[in-house]
């Protein structure tokens, strides 16, 4: 396996835990846990942070010359990046969400 291949690798499985942390911090926070479900939101931003300085590598080898072969694995690596990304900011604000709905519960 080459460089390359080993980041692209790397993007696809830490885009998936990204993913995968965002949405237990849903579940947290759909039981009530809101200081879990922030730590794991901020695991999944870490996460994000790692994959996003591998794509970032990538893309200043390629700026700088280097060609980066763009197989149908690297396109899948970027669906991953791309849905984590997106689950991730979305989950956050569903989380903001219910932490306003339970704040309202709590003033009523």
């Amino acid at each position: 396996m080459d460089e390359q291949e080993l980041a692209v690798f790397n993007i696809i499985s830490l885009a998936g835990d990204s993913r995968t942390l965002a949405f237990e911090a849903l579940r947290l926070a759909r039981q009530g846990d809101f200081d879990q479900a922030d730590a794991k939101l901020e695991a999944a931003r870490k996460a994000s942070v790692e994959v996003h300085k591998l794509q970032t590598e990538m893309i200043t080898k390629e700026a700088q010359g280097e060609h980066q072969n763009v197989s149908l694995l690297m396109v899948h690596a970027q669906d991953h990046l791309m849905t984590s990304l997106l689950a991730r900011d979305l989950i956050t604000e569903m989380i903001g969400m219910l932490k306003e709905q339970n704040l309202q519960g709590s003033l009523d």
